[in-house]
């Protein structure tokens, strides 16, 4: 089972984090534990001074640790800016318990997690990249319910959850509850790789130019 190692300024609200997760071990230094073991979560906040150092250092020391970053003021250029330095995520820290418990159960199977405007506009450059196409590999899709086909198409599409709870008319809950199983399925971590798994084989990559 993983632990959870929380870095913050010893004056931030750490209330919903314990929540999450009770167990937890709330450090106030940039410093790396060394008992720290393969497959731990690291949740740095930035608040925290030299909480760059600490990413870089992590994915350094404990490479099979996923690091997500935390912030109060989230944007899609501090999201990538801590993907590039190698997290697995980039969260609210005032986030409820159960999102944060989301975003540990995408980063320890290997998936990202970064805001909904990111994702729709990493979702837009890999159409870009490979073609804009509205068909889907029926193959994959009969591996699904007819509810979950339902809710991949729409997400391969570019719809956010909220999008696609309205256009079923389900829960965003439900969505959610949807893509785990579509995720478990299929063998994918995130949209990303459900939208390259779902695209038809005829389309996976761009013609060749000269």
């Amino acid at each position: 089972m993983s632990a959870h190692y929380f870095f913050a300024p010893s004056s931030f609200p750490t209330l919903r984090w314990g929540q999450a997760f009770p167990d937890a071990c709330f450090l106030h230094t940039a410093e790396v534990p060394a008992n720290m073991q393969a497959g731990d979560i690291a949740w740095v906040c930035d608040n925290l001074t030299e909480w760059q150092v600490l990413v870089a250092r992590l994915r350094v020391d404990k490479p099979d640790c996923p690091v997500v970053v935390l912030t109060t003021v989230p944007s899609q250029a501090f999201a990538l800016a801590a993907l590039e330095l190698g997290a697995r995520g980039v969260c609210h820290a005032l986030a409820v318990p159960g999102v944060l418990t989301e975003v540990a159960a995408v980063v320890s199977h290997g998936g990202l997690w970064v805001g909904p405007e990111l994702v729709q506009r990493m979702l837009a450059a890999v159409n870009g990249r490979l073609g804009a196409t509205d068909e889907i590999n029926g193959d994959v899709l009969s591996e699904l319910s007819d509810r979950e086909a339902a809710v991949a198409r729409l997400v391969v599409a570019g719809h956010s959850n909220k999008e696609v709870a309205q256009r079923l008319v389900i829960t965003e809950r439900t969505v959610k509850a949807h893509l785990s199983s579509i995720f478990n399925k299929l063998g994918v971590r995130d949209r990303l790789q459900l939208m390259l798994r779902c695209r038809p084989t005829s389309v996976q990559s761009p013609p060749a130019t000269v």
